[in-house]
């Protein structure tokens, strides 16, 4: 074993007994020497050149901004510009001929067991008149058994191909556990309603706030087995300039049956009678139109249709039905939502009107 004698790990016999045990000896002629004057002004000149350069590309920065991208920091300049966006919030307002500003438009419709339905809402795609490049898609498929998924990729494809592709598509999945059947008996029957209302508002809110985009103006809702609608139902939706607008709706019907029946009774403006309603039922409860069960005697937008009329007279609604809603963005950036919960003993896109008019009274108060 080795004894060590000096800090730096040396033992104490590695030192020559010449330099009296220590490693390193000074000595008088071991003095320091200047730099000669060759050396000094080869340091001036080359301190003065650097100065000069410095001094010329001060001044072209000044004269000329644009040749600050090329200096010395330009590769971390360009690192910044691909990973850091800038949006300006308020040129996606939107507007009553959005077309013409290029608005852009986010498409959304939630799926579940959709497979038969799928072939008859993509030709209503193909044939939608506004700039189909300023329309972005967004699906979402949630506790479906069938092959929605399959089939909608497919149709995705073919559609893509076509002289007019659309802008952004998203597929996102996402199950919410609603077990009630897609028949019409089963997920129109009473009973069903407020659960199967609440899942439908979850599916709408994380579809929505997946999809939407900074360079949204508008967020088109559609349901997917529509069987007739204009071709130009996007402008002339958007030609109103509303925050929030839907179009009437009804279903067609054999001659012997009328020609045709009001469909979405989701439409209305509240009444006296449903207000006092509200006040009796537990505080989970969902009132539904169009049961007995809930006498609420409200007017229906579907009801008031004059197919003499005209086509753009407008109604003031506070329930507002899904099938077909056209609404600005900035709605949703405010903050109002499809509730997923009884919120004034409404739910979804209902609720979604009752909770639009209180954010609106809230802006008006303040």
């Amino acid at each position: 074993m080795q004894r060590y004698g000096y800090s730096n790990g040396q033992p104490a016999t590695a030192y020559s007994a010449a330099n009296n045990g220590f490693p390193f000896s000074i000595k008088p002629d071991n003095r320091f020497q200047p730099k000669g004057r060759g050396f000094i002004r080869r340091y001036q000149q080359h301190l003065k050149l650097g100065g000069a350069i410095t001094a010329v590309l001060t001044v072209l920065f000044f004269l000329f901004p644009s040749l600050r991208s090329f200096s010395l920091l330009s590769s971390n300049e360009d690192f910044q510009l691909e990973t850091v966006r800038y949006h300006d919030l308020n040129n996606v307002q939107g507007t009553a001929r959005g077309w013409e500003r290029e608005e852009r438009i986010l498409l959304c419709a939630p799926l579940r067991d959709a497979a038969p339905h799928l072939p008859m809402f993509f030709s209503h795609l193909r044939n939608l008149t506004y700039p189909h490049h300023l329309i972005d898609l967004a699906f979402l498929v949630g506790d479906s058994k069938d092959n929605t998924i399959s089939l909608l990729t497919e149709l995705l494809n073919d559609l893509q191909k076509t002289e007019r592709p659309f802008g952004e598509i998203s597929i996102m999945e996402k199950d919410f556990g609603q077990k009630v059947n897609q028949d019409v008996e089963s997920r129109h029957g009473f009973a069903a309603q407020a659960s199967r209302r609440k899942s439908m508002a979850q599916a709408r809110n994380w579809l929505l706030s997946a999809a939407l985009r900074p360079t949204h103006s508008w967020v088109y809702w559609r349901d997917v087995d529509v069987e007739t609608a204009p071709f130009t139902i996007l402008e002339d939706l958007m030609r109103h300039n509303k925050d929030v607008i839907v179009p009437n709706v009804w279903r067609p019907l054999p001659d012997w049956l009328g020609g045709e029946q009001p469909y979405d009774l989701n439409s209305w403006q509240e009444s006296e009678t449903a207000l006092a309603l509200a006040d009796t039922l537990d505080e989970d409860a969902v009132i539904v139109e169009g049961y007995a069960e809930y006498a609420t005697w409200r007017p229906h937008l579907a009801y008031l249709r004059d197919p003499y009329g005209d086509p753009d007279m407008e109604m003031e609604i506070d329930g507002v039905g899904g099938v077909s809603i056209l609404a600005k963005a900035k709605v949703f950036r405010s903050g109002v939502h499809f509730p997923a919960f009884s919120f004034e003993k409404h739910a979804e896109t209902e609720g979604f009107g009752k909770v639009y008019h209180a954010s609106r009274l809230v802006r008006d108060t303040i």
